[in-house]
């Protein structure tokens, strides 16, 4: 009984046994079978966790993307200069957490925007420590992408990125193109009008005789990529500032006030429970 009362960890208790002192005229014995032993009831103690705080059976998002907002707003509020905001946020440890929990979750695509086309007018000296840090934080993830088997894709331009960070980038999308079970996409110079544009230039210069909704996708930086099913921005701003307008159309938005260096793993499963509860009609009843 004392099993009972407390469980077996957080194993499911299908059954039990109890020897009656006395013999009644219903009841004299009443047992089952174990037929796992404690390793094995272990193991299904911890996937029975895992199950009650991913919440099966709600909705999963297949697609979420981060609008990263607010690392110079943290630096500012703990007193120390802009750019330690940005090496908080771009820490290798804090990448590896996110991606972590989006594949505990069930998440298959994660986007982070790590640089926008309007991001160019901040100093100069922000923008190269920016570039500095994105390139270190790609080199440092790139035996755990091939471990882990994680595709990498760079949505954005490349013409106008630093050489030595375009190189990492195509070396890191030549050396994971084969893998599909989970995907990261990294924006960099990326805005989506700029996206929109440059996908019509490329439909006209495949000599299409016209661009139309079933084929513009094809030529825009995440084709191949599902639509967003969630969008979060963090550090309490509500607006996409022209992130994916063209794929954002049936997303779900999720703005919280958390500025993005502590956003972390229960933030979003946070942002993941809140989309769970929505019922998505995606223009119909």
């Amino acid at each position: 009984m004392a099993l009972l009362q407390k469980g077996s960890l957080l194993a499911k208790i299908e059954g039990f046994s109890y020897n009656w002192r006395k013999k009644t005229k219903d009841f004299s014995v009443f047992e089952i079978v174990v037929d796992k032993g404690f390793i094995l009831d272990q193991k299904s103690s911890f996937i029975n966790l895992g199950k009650q705080l991913l919440g099966i059976g709600k909705a999963v998002p297949l697609h979420v993307t981060i609008i990263p907002d607010g690392n110079r707003r943290w630096a500012k509020k703990h007193g120390l200069d802009e750019l330690e905001g940005h090496k908080k946020a771009g820490a290798y440890e804090n990448l590896k957490l996110l991606l972590s929990e989006a594949e505990k979750i069930g998440i298959k695509y994660f986007t982070l925007w790590g640089f926008s086309t309007e991001n160019w007018s901040r100093s100069k000296k922000e923008v190269d420590s920016l570039f500095e840090l994105m390139n270190g934080l790609l080199v440092k993830i790139e035996d755990d992408l091939i471990k882990d088997k994680i595709r990498f894709r760079h949505l954005g331009r490349k013409d106008r990125l630093p050489k030595e960070l375009v190189q990492v980038i195509e070396k890191l999308e030549e050396r994971t193109k084969d893998f599909s079970d989970f995907n990261l996409q990294i924006c960099l110079d990326y805005g989506g009008r700029d996206e929109i544009v440059r996908a019509l230039n490329k439909a006209i210069k495949s000599g299409v005789s016209e661009v139309a909704e079933e084929n513009l996708g094809n030529y825009l930086d995440s084709a191949g990529i599902p639509d967003p099913d969630l969008i979060i921005r963090t550090s309490g701003e509500k607006r996409l500032s022209g992130f994916m307008p063209y794929q954002s159309v049936y997303s779900e938005f999720y703005f919280t006030d958390v500025h993005f260096p502590d956003f972390g793993p229960v933030q979003l499963r946070e942002a993941v429970e809140e989309f769970s509860k929505r019922k998505r009609r995606m223009g119909g009843n």
